[in-house]
């Protein structure tokens, strides 16, 4: 029998990675592990910090409060902008992490909440948490049973079954709807059809409360009829959708490339406001 027939596929996402035993994923986190393919990933985390719920950005979810961020590596997306690559776009051998179980999470987060009770929760962030999708489930329950509230930052590229284990999870939820092309979203090895199920399924769950942000980057995703598309979309999904028009400033593969224009992320935000009420702009 040939490695590959002895191959498995990973059910988490659109590259449905066929990994023989020992092999990672495209996402560089999950492994083929006796005969399954598991996160490896699970618990290791590589950023943690207190931040303000409006950085995440949530701007209409318990504004001028606090949630406890947490970050891994790994990410099942290729965006030449992305903001966070030195752990996104990494693997387990490529940064510094530490082992926190769950318990331990939550034990932080109370640790937080005592020291300043307008911390609320936990924030699964900087990477795509979902390449690890175990440890949110794991963490979100756990944090529900002490008090706290879970929130993920997802680019939301995972297949409809991991959204529906997550979703009921989850007390507030941001996700990336970087454009509305198709090529564009072959050009960060994403699906756009994942997207925007993954949107309306948050959309739809009543416990959860959504909002979407679109990085603009200048000559790649900036013109109005591209907002329009988004911002008309997102409204026939339900018009209540809060959508942030986010500032790009030069990262990773795009160092050279200028950050957008301010008045042009108000102009684009105008752009949207004739389709939702509730638009942000924002890095302005």
């Amino acid at each position: 029998m040939s490695a590959q027939d002895r191959s498995i596929s990973c059910t988490v996402c659109h590259h449905h990675c066929r990994l023989s035993e020992g092999q990672i994923g495209f996402c560089r986190a999950r492994k083929c592990h006796a005969g399954r393919i598991l996160p490896e990933n699970y618990g290791h985390i590589t950023s943690i910090a207190v931040d303000p719920v409006e950085k995440k950005p949530l701007a209409e979810w318990h504004p001028g409060c606090s949630v406890l961020s947490v970050g891994s590596y790994g990410c099942n997306m290729r965006c030449p902008f992305c903001q966070n690559w030195q752990i996104s776009q990494m693997g387990r051998e490529d940064v510094g992490w530490r082992k926190v179980s769950p318990a331990e999470l939550i034990a932080l987060g109370l640790c937080a909440r005592r020291k300043d009770p307008r911390m609320v929760g936990l924030a699964f962030t900087y990477n795509e948490p979902l390449v690890g999708w175990e440890y949110v489930r794991d963490c979100a329950m756990l944090a529900h049973e002490r008090g706290l509230e879970a929130v993920l930052v997802s680019n939301g590229c995972v297949n409809t079954e991991v959204i529906d284990q997550v979703a009921p999870l989850i007390d507030a939820a941001n996700i990336d709807l970087k454009s509305f092309s198709a090529a564009y979203y072959h050009m960060c090895a994403g699906d756009l059809d994942l997207v925007k199920r993954a949107i309306t399924r948050f959309a739809k769950e009543k416990g959860c409360h959504l909002e979407v942000t679109t990085l603009i980057v200048p000559h790649m995703n900036d013109t109005p009829e591209e907002i329009s598309k988004i911002a008309a979309w997102l409204a026939s999904v339900d018009s209540q959708i809060v959508l942030h028009i986010t500032r790009f400033f030069p990262r990773w593969k795009l160092k050279g490339q200028q950050a957008t224009a301010v008045q042009q992320i108000k102009d684009l935000a105008a752009v949207a406001h004739h389709y939702l009420s509730h638009v942000y702009t924002g890095n302005c």
